[in-house]
């Protein structure tokens, strides 16, 4: 999933770009002008298949069920975050798209939900 940021005022324009890395930055994350290689999206993402096996097998399934649940709420909190944050761009003109293979979204038209399933859509290993 890509999140796209349109305006034809510059100033509109470059102040989402900093309202959005801000928003990012607090969540430890970074944006950046140009999307990661398919090769350098899974060279830190290695995982020894052995260790996560016995990983799986050793924990309840409460446990994981707990975590789910919890991954699920702070994705929703960020999600609403976001669509919050291109609601209050559009007022300045300010258009932001999510782009999802097969589909174009302005982002302050979607809950919370529907982009947390576009970003599972687009990752499924995530």
């Amino acid at each position: 999933m890509i999140i796209q940021i349109e305006s034809p005022d510059s100033a509109s324009l470059e102040q989402a770009r900093r309202g959005l890395a801000q928003l990012a930055g607090s969540w430890g994350q970074e944006i950046s002008d140009a999307p990661a290689t398919a090769t350098e999206a899974r060279s830190d993402k290695a995982v020894d298949p052995v260790a996560l096996a016995s990983l799986i097998v050793s924990l309840p399934s409460a446990a994981l069920t707990v975590g789910d649940l919890a991954d699920r709420i702070r994705k929703r909190r960020r999600a609403s975050e976001l669509i919050e944050h291109a609601r209050q761009q559009a007022a300045c003109q300010v258009t932001i798209t999510v782009i999802a293979p097969g589909r174009i979204i302005p982002l302050a038209v979607l809950s919370p939900d529907e982009v947390i399933d576009m970003q599972a859509d687009n990752n499924p290993t995530r």
